[in-house]
């Protein structure tokens, strides 16, 4: 077993608080955040051990690993200083801001042999492990072009979202680049295909709302792009294309991601309501193994501290194709947000943890589904130009000891 440490108590860190909690791994849970109200809070309604001053003081104590879910911009380093002081790292994508962020992750797992994990909810939507399942048993046929969209409107959460984390100034913040943040959408792609991106061409979508949000002057990051469409071309010949929106009309409550892919033998399309799978003789609507069953009501009390608008992320249950046989006992009946990946997750980060084996989204994995967001910004700030996606390679066999779990079921 091992202790935990959460670092951020903000709206999402609650449930996973939980399923850590829960998981017979995990021995006891502890709580920073920068505001101390928030920890407090967050280790009363979930009976945890305690809060803890500051993240040094976290660092600086006997956890066995930490679990992050701060501001998005600053993973990279609070990573790297926990990779270095000894701890297992759980990250919250996307996994950095910057090309070398992500290289410094590589090299601290590399040099230390600690877990770390990127805790990517798409790895385990019900469309990619659809397509991944049918991508092993060659029903594809050789798939040459693959589609994978965020669509999440900044109406739908995200104004709510930006106000709780980022305070005063939360307009400076909320204007992060979308391509910035790109694994729920590549992440659902490349996590069925083997393969990874190669280069780029990216447009950006430069902002009219006028509200002070994307707005180059007021934003932290220079930034006044709220869409932007990449096109990638893929190590093995193939196209992905990634859209990546934040103003767009689409109801995200009911689907945020989805995702499309066409093979030389069958195809596979995905809408907000209705998945089909396609082949040369005709169409089946596969949209009862793909969709997720509610785990509970919108207005169950323990949904009391999320903000209505993102309440759906937190209520979504497990879909048919979830192997949901893997999981502890312990989270039967406990919700498990963004279409039933979430039990996935804290599961393959405990086991990753308890037995010194990599988990699906390792440091390699999480490069992959990140590094190309962060290149299609550049792309898109040049105006579309086509720039090569730096790559760190496949994961080892072992780090830190023999592989066991390279790939979870789902």
């Amino acid at each position: 077993m091992f202790s935990l440490g959460i670092i951020g108590a903000g709206q999402f860190a609650g449930q996973f608080a939980k399923l850590f909690q829960l998981h017979p791994a995990v021995s006891e849970v502890r709580v920073t955040d920068l505001l101390r109200e928030r920890a407090e809070e967050l280790v009363t309604r979930e009976k945890l051990a305690a809060v803890v001053d500051d993240v040094d003081t976290m660092l600086a104590s006997d956890v066995d690993a930490v679990a992050i879910f701060t501001q998005r911009w600053t993973h990279g380093p609070l990573v790297v200083q926990a990779l270095r002081a000894g701890k297992h790292v759980y990250s919250a994508v996307p996994m950095a801001f910057t090309v070398d962020e992500v290289r410094d992750i590589i090299t601290a797992v590399s040099e230390t042999g600690l877990t770390y994990m990127m805790g990517e909810t798409s790895y385990y939507n019900p469309a990619t492990v659809y397509a991944r399942d049918k991508m092993a048993d060659n029903a594809f046929g050789r798939v040459f072009y693959a589609e994978g969209d965020y669509v999440h409107d900044m109406d739908l959460g995200f104004y709510a979202a930006y106000r709780y984390s980022g305070g005063e100034n939360w307009k400076a913040t909320a204007s992060y680049p979308p391509m910035h943040y790109p694994t729920h959408s590549i992440g659902g792609v490349l996590g069925a295909l083997p393969g990874h991106a190669v280069s780029v061409s990216c447009i950006g979508v430069v902002d009219q709302r006028g509200d002070g949000v994307f707005d180059r002057e007021v934003s932290q990051f220079g930034n006044d792009f709220s869409n932007a469409s990449a096109l990638f071309e893929l190590d093995d010949g193939g196209v992905m294309r990634i859209n990546e929106m934040r103003r767009v009309g689409y109801p995200s409550h009911i689907r945020e991601s989805r995702f499309r892919f066409f093979g030389t033998e069958a195809s596979f399309e995905q809408l907000a309501t209705v998945t089909y799978w396609q082949d040369k003789e005709g169409v089946t609507d596969i949209s009862g193994q793909i969709d997720s069953r509610p785990s509970m009501s919108a207005d169950d009390p323990s949904l009391a501290h999320v903000a209505p608008e993102l309440r759906d992320a937190f209520i979504s249950g497990h879909a048919a194709v979830h192997d949901t046989s893997r999981l502890p006992e312990t989270f039967r009946g406990v919700p498990s947000g963004h279409e039933g990946s979430h039990h996935f997750l804290v599961d393959d980060f405990a086991v990753a943890v308890d037995t010194r084996t990599l988990p699906p989204v390792n440091a390699w994995t999480a490069a992959r589904y990140t590094v190309p967001g962060i290149v299609a910004h550049q792309s898109a700030l040049q105006g579309g130009a086509r720039l090569p996606v730096p790559d760190f390679g496949d994961a080892p066999v072992a780090v830190g000891a023999p592989l066991g779990r390279a790939v979870a079921t789902g």
